[in-house]
């Protein structure tokens, strides 16, 4: 029992090369640059893991590695991710289900319109069509609407530095906060009628919910995730012709706030500093594209 504890302490303490050599060494491989991709993944996993104090290659849970696959879907294009999701689940022997790069979906990705929205909402249930209220209210993504808590039921990550002029000339809205990728836990602002809608579908119990192979615990009856988006998606090609996907939602947040913020006389790159940390990617580039 002592020897394996050692090793154990051991494997933590290499360094991130080592344990993405001894990692690749149990796996086999078609090709040499294949091998030398996935090494190359798992010495940033590894990196990931000491940062966070999450063990070691040796010794990592399925909801770590999707914490960081979504953290990487904020910064990499989707071959980079499939790569590093790949990798990671070839060590850890049990699939892990593809995650979408958050780059790759903006430059792809276009707003609805107001009017658009509220065509597809008349072709969802009430369940979906308050999560799609609140998703283009807020600026959410999809399973950031199982995660939703009153600030005073839990407080923001105090990890990030906050612009205190977020939510500015957003009148009579009421702060929540939700839990993005890669695990930040972020305020969010939900107007007051929906805010009152959404308090009215409180369940008593907490109701546990898999998406996409990630536990989630909802205090609200109302829809997210994968069912969600399929659910939108479904109603936007009825309704309108086309879909593209209710991440589309955070297009029209970010049109609309940016304009917003500038109309009240914010300077440009101020208002797409104050946009990113209101969508929790914290990247003014990335609010940029969510603008084409």
């Amino acid at each position: 029992m002592a020897k394996k504890s050692k090793a154990k302490k051991n494997s933590i303490f290499a360094s991130s090369e080592k344990q993405a050599r001894r990692a690749i060494q149990k796996l086999s491989f078609d090709s040499v640059r294949t091998e030398k991709n996935y090494e190359a993944s798992l010495k940033l996993f590894c990196d990931f893991l000491k940062e966070t104090k999450n063990g070691s290659l040796e010794d990592f849970s399925k909801d770590v590695a999707i914490s960081y696959l979504e953290k990487r879907a904020q910064e990499v294009r989707q071959k980079t991710l499939d790569q590093d999701r790949n990798a990671i689940q070839a060590l850890l022997k049990d699939k892990i289900e593809r995650i979408n790069s958050e780059i790759e979906t903006e430059l792809k990705s276009r707003a609805y319109t107001r009017e658009q929205i509220e065509l597809v909402i008349e072709h969802q249930n009430e369940r979906n069509a308050l999560a799609t209220r609140i998703a283009a209210d807020a600026g959410l993504r999809a399973h950031e609407l199982f995660t939703l808590r009153k600030v005073e039921e839990r407080a923001g990550s105090t990890a990030r530095e906050y612009r205190k002029d977020r939510f500015n000339y957003r009148e009579n809205v009421e702060i929540y906060t939700v839990q993005g990728k890669g695990g930040l836990v972020r305020e969010v602002a939900i107007s007051k009628e929906l805010a009152d809608e959404l308090e009215s579908r409180r369940i008593s119990e907490p109701k546990i919910i898999y998406d996409r192979d990630v536990k989630y615990e909802s205090l609200y009856d109302i829809g997210g995730g994968k069912s969600w988006s399929e659910s939108f998606s479904r109603a936007a090609k009825s309704e309108l012709g086309w879909s593209e996907g209710a991440h589309g939602l955070r297009h029209t947040y970010a049109q609309e706030r940016v304009e917003s913020l500038q109309e009240h006389g914010y300077f440009y790159q101020d208002a797409l500093e104050i946009v990113s940390q209101e969508m929790g990617h914290f990247r003014p580039d990335i609010t940029e594209v969510y603008l084409r």
